[in-house]
Order: structure tokens, then C-alpha cells, then sequence
């Protein structure tokens, strides 16, 4: 009677799990977690086991971050990417914020303003790295018009210059993603704030950082992730605008990699990617106990 009982039993709670949402989660799931292990958890794996390895298949060593902690390209490629990171992503997030706060106010043509913003996100990259081409080039539209007033031209990407160039670049790029997400914010503030603020006689600046800020807390933690995410994802415009060799001061991680990649320096490569995502982890944990400490502070 018991043998027949389990088995029964069994299949009830199989056949509710088959009906239940939790399942049809898992179905429509199972697509993008195949492709994500696929494409990134798996080669992520290996990576990480290239990293201690002498060769490929080769025995376990930890010369390779040895090596690469000691190599000055690495160094320097590492200061100027968190230092990038560390310039780019405050300016980023407060333009974005003034923007959004502006936005959602009744200005004149309004809507016209917010597709513009959102412009950046549909242009190809080669396209917006044309254009900044022709903007700084030696002989681009800009040295032409400090021409016009009697200035020397600059050579923009072959000197101190080019980190304000990248930053202007990664600004204007993720700019209107920021402020579609401080906009979305904004409006999930209930009004009745505001106006128990105007009775009892609030100033602007009393408003804006007791209700406005304070409510935008959980929207500012994940614009400021976004941000420091896409700043490490900064490579593309600045390979296309620069090169591969581009001045010493927009040297990214991602060049280093390239280039160990083209010399088939796989152990490097690997190497530095995983003390590359290691670093974003911190962050990213960082991030999350601080937005977490905040919130508590705020209940």
C-alpha cells in the first residue's frame, strides 16, 4: 500500500509543479541562462583556469599574476582606467540628474529635448565616432574655429587632452539612458509630498533634498552602477578615435587586453580579465552594502 502511495504522491507534486508559475518562469528562462553560460559563464570558467596555468593544459602556477601585477603597461592601463571610472561617473550622474529634474519640469518643448537625449542610444558607434573625429582631428571643426579667434590648434588625441575627450565622448553616449531612469524615478514621487511641503511653508532646497533626492535613493544606486558598468565598456570609442596605441592617458584595460591578445599572450589576457571583474565585484558589492546601509538609515 505504501509502494503505490509515494509514487502517487510523487506525481501530484510533479504534475503541480508542471502547472505552476515557477515552471513557466524556468521555460521562458531556459533560452537566455543556455546562451548566457554559453557565451560568457563558460569561456568566464576557462578563463579563470587559463589564468593559473604556465601554457595552455599546462600545470598550475601563480606566476602569470605575478607577472602581470610587476608589468608597467598593466599598471598603467589599471590607474587610468579607475581613474577614468572615478572622473567620468560623477560627472555623468549629476549632468544626468540636472537634466531629469529639468525635464520633468513644464519647459518649452520638452518632449523635442527628451528625444534628443535618447538620440545617442540608437546611433551606430562608428557614426558617433566620425563625428568626434571630425570635432578634434588636427584639422577638425574645432582647431578650425580656435583658428578663427587667434588660438593655436590643439592636438587633441596626442596629449593630455585626450582623457577630456573620452569623458566628453562616454558623457554624451550614456547620457540619455541616465536620464530616462532619473525621469522614471521623478514621476513615481507621489505629489501629495510636494504640497504638504508647500503648506507648511518648505523652500526649494528643503524639497529637493528632503523629498526629492531622498526618494530617488533606490533610482541613483542603479544609475550609478550603470554608469560605472558602461565605463568599463569605454574601448570601443576610444580604439575607434585613437588606435590601438593611443596617449598614455586613455590607455584602458581593455587596450592591454587587446594588445596581449593580438600578441597571444592568452595567459595574460587572461589574467587580467579575471582581476578585471574581480575589481568590478568590489564595486559592485560596495555599491550594494552602501544603497543597502542608506535605505536601513532611511526606515
Amino acid at each position: 500500500m505504501k509502494s503505490d502511495t509515494i509514487p502517487k504522491a510523487f506525481s501530484r507534486r510533479m504534475a503541480r509543479f508542471f502547472r505552476s508559475d515557477a515552471f513557466s518562469a524556468i521555460g521562458l528562462l531556459a533560452p537566455s541562462l543556455a546562451g548566457f553560460a554559453l557565451f560568457y559563464l563558460i569561456p568566464f570558467g576557462q578563463s579563470v583556469l587559463t589564468s593559473f596555468q604556465d601554457r595552455l593544459g599546462g600545470s598550475f602556477t601563480l606566476s602569470n599574476y605575478k607577472e602581470l601585477l610587476l608589468s608597467s603597461s598593466f599598471q598603467k592601463a589599471a590607474s587610468n582606467t579607475f581613474s577614468f571610472t572615478a572622473v567620468s561617473v560623477p560627472i555623468l550622474v549629476a549632468i544626468s540628474l540636472l537634466l531629469a529634474l529639468l525635464l520633468n519640469q513644464r519647459v518649452f518643448i520638452r518632449n523635442w529635448l527628451r528625444t534628443a537625449y535618447v538620440l545617442p542610444l540608437v546611433v551606430p558607434v562608428a557614426s558617433i565616432v566620425l563625428v568626434w573625429q571630425i570635432l578634434f582631428d588636427w584639422n577638425g571643426a574645432l582647431n578650425a574655429v580656435l583658428q578663427q579667434f587667434g588660438l593655436d590648434r590643439q592636438d587633441w588625441m596626442k596629449s593630455n587632452w585626450a582623457g577630456f575627450v573620452i569623458v566628453l565622448v562616454y558623457v554624451w553616449k550614456n547620457i540619455g539612458y541616465n536620464v530616462i531612469l532619473f525621469l522614471a524615478g521623478l514621476q513615481n514621487i507621489p505629489d501629495q509630498y510636494y504640497e504638504i511641503a508647500n503648506l507648511e511653508g518648505a523652500s526649494s532646497a528643503r524639497k529637493l533634498f528632503g523629498i526629492t533626492l531622498t526618494y530617488l535613493t533606490p533610482t541613483t544606486f542603479l544609475v550609478v552602477l550603470m554608469s560605472v558598468l558602461n565605463s568599463f565598456k569605454v574601448f570601443r570609442e576610444t580604439y575607434l578615435v585613437a588606435g590601438a596605441y593611443p596617449h598614455d592617458s586613455i590607455y584602458m584595460m581593455q587596450h592591454y587586453m587587446n594588445n596581449m591578445f593580438l600578441s597571444l599572450d592568452i595567459q595574460k589576457v587572461s589574467s587580467a580579465a579575471v582581476l578585471m571583474a574581480l575589481c568590478i565585484m568590489v564595486l559592485v558589492f560596495v555599491l550594494f552594502r552602501t544603497e543597502r546601509m542608506f535605505r536601513s538609515y532611511m526606515e
